[in-house]
Parts: structure tokens; sequence; C-alpha cells
């Protein structure tokens, strides 16, 4: 084992895709001479130089597009952008070009791009920053959607992503680049297309990703000291969901909780809720708990900010009341 920060993960997963593969190179803002807004690639430019590691103007809609066009034309390339909010300004190319090219040429061409974007609050950045959309992009057919929660996902996944001759698109949550883990030494790329239980248990199922994988946890310890055994799922991939994970779960403890940052009208955390009614209904001995974000824009004001977000205490309470526990 190896301890390793996430942004040390994400850096090395770089590094080696740039290594193993001629074609790879990264682009977006910032990413040469300061290493990124997130200090991700700090160095690269130095190893690699700058036809791999190429700055930007300030365009997402324009460096997303030139992206598009390399992947097309045989190159790999990664596409960093500085945060969720951000993208949508690259909504058009994403959604209208890079995830439909290869539906509207029969399979003809396909456009292996890779997207990395932070998502995701908790950091004092306010609503222009700081929101998590990644189950917007979910919603489009074309398009995979990754979200590392651990050091070993954050290391693993963006080989496996590079390999898909479709785009997929990465999202880091901001609060997990300094956190840090065991990186084990015989780490391999990771499978982009299952869920993982990252905690065993019989009483209620909490599912979750990303940025909340971190509080879950913490949540399920709380829940273990009043005999209430959470298991907990890390989705990982958020399209396509691993149903099967979930359902295998549900059928074991008879409950399902899911915790998603996402705004709750219209989340991914309503779509997950929707496929365990329609496959798993009769397993249920409760109706589906979730746990979302307030539905405002995320304040600037840290303890406005934190009572927005899922909290650990939060998870602990709406758990208690699917077991019926007080």
């Amino acid at each position: 084992m190896t301890e390793i920060t996430y942004r040390e993960a994400m850096r090395e997963a770089l590094r080696d895709a740039l290594r193993r593969d001629d074609r790879v190179f990264l682009m977006g803002e910032d990413v040469g001479r300061y290493g990124g807004a997130f200090g991700v690639s700090l160095g690269l430019l130095e190893e690699f130089g700058p036809e791999r590691i190429r700055d930007t103007p300030l365009s997402e809609s324009a460096f997303v597009g030139a992206g598009i066009g390399a992947a097309m034309n045989g190159m790999r390339p990664v596409v960093e952008i500085m945060t969720v909010n951000f993208s949508l300004l690259a909504l058009d190319q994403i959604m209208n070009n890079a995830a439909t090219l290869r539906h509207m040429s029969a399979g003809q061409c396909g456009v292996p791009l890779v997207i990395r974007m932070t998502t995701g609050g908790g950091r004092q950045l306010a609503a222009q920053h700081s929101h998590s959309l990644e189950g917007w992009y979910a919603h489009i057919p074309g398009l995979r959607i990754a979200a590392p929660a651990t050091v070993a996902d954050a290391r693993g996944m963006l080989w496996t992503a590079l390999q898909d001759p479709d785009p997929v698109l990465v999202f880091e949550h901001g609060s997990l680049y300094n956190t840090s883990g065991d990186l084990p030494d015989d780490a391999g790329p990771t499978d982009l297309d299952r869920a993982r239980i990252r905690r065993a248990g019989r009483d209620v199922t909490i599912i979750t990703y990303g940025g909340t994988l971190g509080k879950t946890l913490t949540a399920a310890e709380e829940l273990a000291g009043s005999r209430i055994d959470a298991e907990v799922i890390d989705l990982r991939v958020l399209r396509p969901l691993d149903d099967a994970t979930v359902m295998e779960s549900v059928a074991r403890t008879h409950r399902a909780l899911i915790v998603d940052e996402g705004w709750r009208s219209g989340s991914l955390a309503a779509e997950i809720t929707t496929r365990i009614v329609e496959q798993a209904f009769y397993e249920l001995d409760a109706p589906v708990g979730r746990v979302c974000s307030a539905e405002v824009p995320l304040p600037y004001a840290q303890h406005l900010e934190a009572s927005a977000l899922p909290q650990p205490a939060g998870i602990v309470r709406a758990a208690r009341d699917l077991v019926g526990a007080s």
C-alpha cells in the first residue's frame, strides 16, 4: 500500500496515460503553466511539453469542440473543465456533437474523448462554482458518466475511460482533492460497469457516489452504534447505472436510502428510486428514502452552505426513519 492524495492519484493517472499512449494529450484552462485550477496537472508541462499539455483560451465551447475534433481524427484527448457549472458553456458541444455523432453517422465515427471536471459544494465557492450537475449529464444517451470517490478509482478510472470508443465524463468532487487514502501497489484499471459495495450490512441499503461517500460511511458507523447495520453502495458510474448490484442489495436489506448532492427535483436520486420501485417493489419493507441538497442556489456563507448540503446527521436520521428507530 502507498498513501496518496486524491489529487496525486489523478495526476499519476494522467502521467501514466501520457506515457503509455502517444495519442493522449491534456488540454484546458491553465492546465500547463499553473497546473490546473486545482493543481492536478502540476509538473506535467515540464515533463511532457506544450504539445501534449495545452493551455487554452477561456472558451469552454471552443476547446471542448477542439477535443471532439481531435478524438474523431484518432487522438485521445483529455479535456479539463474547471467546474461543472462552466461545462454548461460547452453543453451544445457535449450533447449535440460528442454524444450523438456515432448515432448520426450510423456507427462510422465515434468520439473517444474524456472530459474531466470538478463538481460539488462544501468549499465556499458560491453558486457559480459549487453545484452537482452530473445527474443532468447522466440523462444523455451516448455518454458514460464516472464519479470516482476513492484514491483507487481516481487512479484507475482514467485509463479505462480512454479505452472507451465513446465520450466519458469524469466528475471529480472538489472536496476530495486533499483527502488521502491507501493505494494498493497492484492497483489496476477501474471497472466502469459495476458499482462497489463499500460496507456490507443487513438492515438498510444506502446508495451514493462521489463526494457524499465519505459522509455516508461516517453515518453508517454512527448507525452501527445504535445497532442499525447499513450497507453502503458506491455507484462509481452514473450512466450506465449498475441496477443489478443495487437490486441484489435491496433484496437483502429490504430498505433503500439514496444520498445525492444534486437537487431533489428531477434528480439522479429520483431515477434510482424509480428503478428500485420498478424492479424490486415487493422486496421493500418501507418507502425508498432520499437525502439531497436543499433546492436553492448554493450559498457562500459556510454555515448556510453546510445546511444546504447532505450531512452525516441527516443521513442517520433518514436511515433511522426507514428502519423504524427513534
